[in-house]
């Protein structure tokens, strides 16, 4: 006997479909529907709303569905035999280096069980944490995820619940974290059903779909949707962190912000598994509430993504300056900010039109609450073309990004490929198989673009095939001339960092930054060693000495003068003989 139940104050009536038969369910007086019944396991269900029994609708909270987002949901229980990590104790975030990917184009096969086979490469790597993007129910064989609609189960596509708790245990046995993007924010346009449940959705719409009901009439039941489902990932799939996607689009005017209210239910958790669980804020806000903790009146989680950090980095080194890159590109930007993590906290900017952010008290929050990164999916795959850095960058470019960010006291964090400078680009793309949705996301995504400045005709289709299979890694060209001694920078870089504690140190007030603006070189000071980058393409003279411990391209080292040569677009990290400044 399973007991069925759904939220649905807004039908006046509710039956569920279960074994081909329609079965009627009784309902309280909190707008919750239940119905006793015999089924087998692995059935077949949904619900019928108002005596509408040409339409079956899956369960909002499904486990499964293994007919894609239209079609009834299938009763799934994870079998807990199945695990082998019960000794797995975590991993914090602090101290550690994330590594994103989407599943779909990880590898050729675009599966969760595929992926399991490249978890060793990752592990030779010295990366911590893997981050997968959304891996919820949406419509269309592929897609990037952030347009889910049953949030509970996991994609078919890509192998469903049962493939991602092998994925998880793989990954623990191997000593690497999971992290999971979840999203939140809003609801993608197809599948998406709740609205004739429950009053899930809010009353005006969002810039990426339908927004969430966290404020409004009847909102206490759709936070707990949000929560209970956050708490899904971790108490059953035993992933390890969840990075909550775009939170500066919940609009939650309530006293106690549902990103707070997740914070405290996560600790608890936490606190009942024995393994520390993190939570990932990506905002656009430069706010450090989002970082302090609760007792200093903050919301508590673990970290956020730090936009300006890569902003600052990718404009010193790549000389764009178009759209949110127009205030950065001097090295007093990126000196700033690799020293204060916001560049917009409190100060004008231009790409919005306003006073943007907030100061971080470095004093007080670590560096380490920070996820830094040369490149992400939104940064390569938000770009007209999807190109890589390594399309427009030399080697000698792509090294001293990653140099900056992998000897930074933030959290490091590597998008799929960046390590060895895949050829392969990551575009925008969709599998809608709704003609007209199809349609308005190919003219969007154009238009978009052509306001812009770029051709139309030069970006690619979302819907197109070969969109989506361009954007998968070639495994094979890592041991390629060229892309073999990028990735043994990477690995030598990690190793670096894992070796010494002072590049580890999270408190910004230990980073000391030299640079001259006309030279275009850069100095960061952490404890007794010294990052020295020329972003410059001919080679400088930078008054900073000790003895070379990694570089990319020999320097020459001045021990009289205490300088170094440094060619162009190049890097070496010293130890220095003298101590630390700080």
């Amino acid at each position: 006997m399973h007991t069925f139940e759904v939220w649905a104050p807004i039908p006046s009536s509710v039956r569920l479909f279960a074994g081909g038969t329609l079965h009627d369910m009784q309902r309280d007086d909190h707008g919750w529907w239940r119905a006793h019944v015999d089924v087998s396991p692995g059935a077949r269900y949904g619900f019928v709303l108002d005596d509408d029994t040409d339409t079956v609708l899956p369960d909002p909270r499904s486990p499964r569905q293994p007919g894609g987002v239209h079609e009834p949901s299938c009763l799934h229980v994870l079998d807990d035999t199945k695990w082998t990590d019960d000794h797995w104790t975590g991993r914090q975030l602090a101290g550690s280096i994330l590594y994103e990917l989407h599943v779909g184009t990880f590898t050729p096969e675009g599966t969760l069980d595929s992926a399991i086979g490249r978890l060793d490469e990752l592990v030779d790597l010295g990366v911590d944490f893997v981050e997968l993007m959304p891996l919820n129910a949406f419509n269309g064989e592929h897609g990037w995820g952030y347009d889910g609609v049953l949030w509970y189960a996991v994609h078919e596509p890509y192998g469903g619940p049962d493939a991602l708790q092998r994925f998880v245990d793989a990954a623990h046995a191997r000593g690497l974290g999971v992290a999971l993007d979840v999203v939140y924010n809003h609801l993608g346009p197809s599948g998406n059903y709740l609205g004739r449940f429950a009053p899930y959705l809010a009353a005006a719409p969002g810039i990426w779909g339908d927004n969430i009901n966290l404020d409004g009439p009847a909102s206490g039941e759709v936070r707990r949707y949000v929560i209970d489902n956050a708490l899904r990932w971790f108490r059953d799939f035993h992933i390890d962190a969840l990075r909550l996607d775009a939170v500066h689009a919940l609009v939650d005017h309530t006293a106690t912000h549902i990103l707070e209210e997740l914070t405290v239910e996560t600790f608890r958790l936490s606190a009942h598994l024995g393994r520390p669980l993190s939570l990932i804020a990506e905002s656009d806000l430069n706010d450090p509430r989002l970082i302090t903790p609760r007792a200093a009146g903050g919301y508590g989680l673990q970290a956020q993504w730090a936009d300006d950090v890569h902003h600052a980095v990718h404009a010193a080194v790549s000389g764009e300056r178009q759209g949110y890159y127009g205030d950065f590109g001097s090295l007093d930007c990126l000196a700033y900010t690799l020293g204060h993590g916001f560049f917009h906290a409190g100060t004008y900017s231009s790409f919005r039109g306003r006073v943007h952010g907030r100061p971080l008290d470095v004093r007080r929050t670590p560096a380490s609450a920070l996820v830094a990164y040369t490149c992400t999916h939104d940064q390569v795959g938000n770009r007209a073309l999807g190109d890589r850095p390594g399309a427009y960058l030399d080697a000698g470019q792509l090294a001293v990004k990653a140099a900056l960010v992998l000897t930074s006291p933030y959290t490091p964090m590597l998008f799929m490929g960046e390590e060895w400078g895949a050829s392969t680009p990551f575009r925008y793309f969709t599998s809608h198989p709704e003609p007209e949705l199809a349609a308005a996301v190919v003219e969007g995504r154009r238009r978009e673009f052509a306001e812009h400045g770029w051709n139309a005709g030069d970006v690619p289709d979302p819907q197109a095939p070969e969109t989506f299979l361009g954007s998968k890694l070639h495994w094979e060209e890592r041991e390629a001339r060229g892309h073999i001694r990028l990735l043994e920078c990477y690995r030598a870089l990690i190793a670096l960092r894992r070796a010494r504690p002072e590049l580890t140190d999270p408190w910004l007030e230990h980073v000391h930054v030299t640079y001259d603006e006309e030279e275009r070189w850069i100095v960061v000071h952490r404890g007794t060693l010294r990052v020295a980058c020329n972003l410059g393409p001919d080679p400088v003279t930078v008054p900073v000495g000790g003895r070379p411990v990694l570089w990319w391209d020999e320097p020459v080292v001045n021990r009289t003068e205490s300088a170094v040569l440094i060619p162009g677009h190049s890097f070496v990290v010293l130890e220095s003989l003298v101590g630390s400044p700080d």
